[in-house]
């Protein structure tokens, strides 16, 4: 061929895409169903090949599987104290309570994918539950060519209220020993979505407090600068509401010196 091969620099990937290989969790479906019933054995005659038989989700009914931690069926969850130890080692109990001291449980890490997830809490504080959050990103590179709306949140950390400020503020404290939260992605926060379960579809052991409405996501719509993605947790499905909303917000911390 005549063409000439392309240079080092029109090989290389842009710097700000990077590839990440992570294990996936499973649905979280572990039952079968028929024409007229759910949440049946499997398998089920003339139903073959249901979600339930294949996956995490079914190995977890045997005895050959074995969890880290725990959770409802294919997850698997560990608690992680403020203080960044894990539940049962060190000064962090077995079965820490919810809050925001040091020997507290604060954040539940994905033995699966190695997420650390933040956890909410019911204190009116940093991280309550009911603290909502506009959508602001001011860095051009990444906000989908709008910031989006700044502080239009309802929150007690005032003049805070937008996803950007609040991830500042939760790395400020760092948050189970960690200082670079920041909003998930759709698939990363997909992660935690059990379609078993309704209204949060969550495994709500491991993260009590999971309000019903949308978190936001760090993903901006590619085709309306001024909407960005986000999930509802009342199904788990996502959508793109316009980035004036205050929503929540649920932040991740995800290691990447292996990349």
């Amino acid at each position: 061929t005549n063409e000439s091969a392309p240079s080092a620099e029109q090989s290389a990937a842009p710097e700000e895409y990077v590839i990440r290989f992570v294990p996936l969790n499973d649905t979280g479906i572990d039952w079968c169903a028929n024409a007229e019933t759910i949440y049946l054995e499997c398998p089920q005659e003339g139903f073959p090949n249901q979600d339930a038989e294949h996956g995490r989700d079914a190995l977890a009914k045997t005895d050959e599987f074995t969890k880290v931690g725990g959770g409802d069926a294919g997850f698997d969850f560990t608690k992680i104290c403020n203080n960044g130890e894990v539940a049962g080692e060190g000064d962090c109990p077995a079965e820490p309570v919810l809050g925001s001291g040091a020997n507290e449980w604060a954040c539940t890490r994905d033995n699966v994918t190695g997420f650390m997830w933040e956890v909410k809490t019911d204190d009116g504080g940093l991280r309550d539950k009911d603290n909502t959050y506009t959508w602001y990103n001011s860095d051009a590179n990444t906000n989908g060519g709008s910031a989006g709306s700044e502080n239009g949140g309802n929150c007690p950390d005032e003049g805070n209220c937008d996803i950007e400020k609040y991830v500042s503020s939760v790395n400020a404290i760092e948050l189970c020993g960690f200082n670079k939260w920041r909003m998930p992605d759709i698939e990363e926060l997909r992660s935690i979505v059990n379609i078993s379960n309704y209204s949060p579809p969550v495994d709500k052991v491991y993260f009590p407090n999971t309000t019903t409405g949308y978190y936001w996501l760090s993903v901006p719509d590619a085709r309306n600068s001024s909407y960005a993605w986000g999930i509802q947790f009342i199904s788990g499905g996502a959508a793109q509401p316009g980035k004036y909303n205050s929503y929540n917000a649920r932040l991740v911390y995800a290691d990447d010196s292996n990349l």
